[in-house]
């Protein structure tokens, strides 16, 4: 289970992205990015974020430390801005944080360094099946940290949340945006990373990460009577797109072969 944390200062706005992330500290002395759930996407965001950024994790990939961070109601009354007044206020409960990563640098494909043909194959294949459209060259959402590539930002994943009624034909989608990965050129290995999705992601790695999803996250969703059954609605639609990794994979490979 993820750790729990409470915010005692906010650090500064990053002004980014719809999410409007912040560093913040908390009682434990970290410095965490912290996803609010009064911003633009809610909930929705933080799940995606929780639930990607774990699997990727189980996958074997390098991804900061999340921790679910209480923000108390008083944290933003002494805010002068009146934007992060509202959104601290609107956010007062749990919300998710990531470790920050102090002096890391936004991969450059241009610049380097190249990342290993199994490191970008496990990183393309995982992103194909979360449906993760935000990591492309313009947006890498990719970070060089103590000469290692680490994942972050994964809020605009899992997009079929938005709309549960289409989560069904989502779950065997080829996933065309692939062909934007900012990492496909090095993805000379992708089959074998296949298998490491297989492998890694096992039922009960699935079921120990969709358990991590806190209630307060998954209440008030028309779809489902509790969160439980719409857990178990997230359970059943990772486990179907994993079955269907062999549609996103030849996409991939077909994406790629158009590069070169």
């Amino acid at each position: 289970m993820l750790r729990t944390v409470t915010a005692t200062r906010y650090v500064t706005p990053l002004r980014e992205g719809g999410s409007l992330p912040a560093i913040v500290e908390a009682d434990d002395s970290g410095l965490y990015v912290v996803k609010f759930r009064g911003a633009g996407q809610g909930e929705r965001a933080l799940v995606a974020e929780l639930l990607a950024g774990e699997l990727a994790r189980a996958m074997g990939l390098r991804v900061p430390e999340l921790v679910l961070i209480q923000v108390p109601p008083e944290l933003g009354r002494a805010e002068p801005d009146s934007e992060i007044r509202a959104l601290l206020q609107s956010s007062t409960g749990l919300n998710l944080g990531l470790d920050y990563l102090p002096g890391s640098i936004t991969f450059d494909p241009v610049a380097g360094p190249a990342p290993s043909a199994r490191e970008a194959s496990e990183t393309v294949c995982f992103d194909a099946y979360v449906l993760n459209v935000d990591r492309t060259a313009k947006n890498p959402n990719l970070l060089f940290w103590h000469r290692a590539l680490w994942l972050i930002d994964h809020g605009a994943a899992l997009y079929f949340h938005h709309a549960w009624q289409s989560a069904l034909a989502n779950r065997t989608s080829p996933f065309p945006q692939v062909r934007a990965h900012v990492l496909l050129p090095w993805a000379k290995a992708l089959p074998a990373a296949e298998a490491t999705l297989r492998r890694q992601l096992s039922p009960e790695a699935l079921e120990r990460t969709v358990g991590m999803i806190p209630d307060a996250w998954l209440a008030g969703e028309a779809s489902f009577s509790s969160p439980k059954e719409h857990r178990a609605a997230y359970l059943a639609w990772l486990s179907a797109r994993l079955q269907a990794s062999a549609v996103f994979v030849a996409e991939a490979e077909r994406a790629r072969a158009q590069l070169l």
